[in-house]
């Protein structure tokens, strides 16, 4: 496998959480490649039931070959998604990956380094998909309107650029859309977001960040995929520009961090992710996370935190179109 060799603004990381309070010191150890070959079957569940496929120690990096939301089953634009594709089969996940130590009532940390586009041009797909998306009736908001008509348009794309169209050329913003740890118990769907991280289709979880998940089963164990080239807030039509990655992460343990919902840390913020429906519950979840994290970690009373999140907080949409939306809630680092 070809090493990445792109360079994120990364250098802030030996300032992070992880860094700080990780097992592993936040500092890659050995590097193991999870190629599509040693994954072999990809998983549609999320849940404490499926074969490990990787055991690593706190610290060490994975180098993942994650297949695009469709398993590459869509190769062109007069394919029809609904006769091609078969819900719920949608959203293939690399993992489960033990983190060894890991127990209910720690937290996985998963920096993620890079991610650099593979296989041959066009390398992105988006479409529209029946009954499925932010403006058209779906399962769960039923109306007797017809679907929107389904269409697909296949991207070339590269480390620097996402070309749209001969007109429209957008930037590569990388990010990873489902990252989690397994529930306790449940098995649930890559599709659905929830507590335990899953599909929140979040811009900001891309290369240059820190995401903390909290584990609920031994060894925590880690799923990934659903990379996005770019994706606007909301993910509207229900698909950002898909594709397929190589994506290095660094993946450390920290021990008796006990957090409900996934968090999120970049060089100048942190933030808490909530999801739910209606949308407005998700962004009640992540903003009561920030402020209990705040209180608990930073010094600050529950109820300043509360008053000055009013004047400063920011709210970044992930999407608005799966079972249940995400919403992530962030102060900046200045602040604290």
């Amino acid at each position: 496998m070809e090493m990445i060799t792109r360079s994120y603004p990364n250098n802030w990381v030996t300032d992070s959480i992880m860094y700080k309070r990780g097992v592993g010191g936040g500092s890659s150890g050995v590097t193991h490649l999870l190629t599509e070959e040693k994954q072999g079957t990809f998983h549609y569940t999320i849940g404490p039931y499926s074969e490990p496929v990787l055991h690593i120690n706190p610290g060490d990096r994975v180098v993942v070959e994650t297949l695009d939301a469709f398993e590459g089953k869509i190769t062109s634009e007069s394919d029809v998604p609904s006769e091609i594709l078969a819900m719920p089969w949608l959203n293939p996940q690399c993992g489960p990956i033990m983190v060894e130590g890991a127990v209910k009532g720690d937290v996985l940390a998963v920096h993620i380094e890079a991610m650099a586009p593979r296989g041959p041009q066009p390398r992105g797909t988006c479409c529209m998909i029946k009954e499925f998306g932010g403006l058209t009736g779906t399962y769960y908001t039923a109306t007797l309107n017809e679907p929107l008509p389904e269409k697909v348009r296949k991207i070339n794309l590269d480390e620097e650029h996402v070309y749209w169209s001969d007109r429209i050329t957008l930037p590569y913003k990388p990010h990873i859309g489902t990252l989690s740890c397994s529930p306790e118990i449940d098995s649930i769907n890559s599709l659905t977001p929830d507590n335990h991280g899953g599909n929140m289709d979040l811009p900001d979880m891309g290369p240059g960040t820190v995401t903390y998940l909290p584990v609920r089963a031994p060894g925590g164990r880690l799923f990934i995929g659903d990379a996005h080239a770019c994706q606007g807030d909301g993910e509207v039509c229900g698909v950002a520009v898909e594709y397929p990655t190589t994506t290095t992460i660094t993946v450390d343990l920290i021990k008796g961090w006990q957090i409900e919902w996934p968090r999120l840390e970049a060089d100048d913020f942190i933030m808490t992710i909530g999801s739910s429906r209606p949308l407005e519950d998700a962004t009640r979840i992540a903003y009561r996370e920030l402020v209990r994290w705040m209180a608990a970690e930073y010094g600050y009373d529950q109820w300043d935190a509360y008053m000055m999140l009013s004047q400063c907080g920011k709210v970044r949409l992930g999407n608005f179109v799966d079972p249940k939306y995400t919403i992530g809630a962030a102060v900046p680092k200045k602040y604290l």
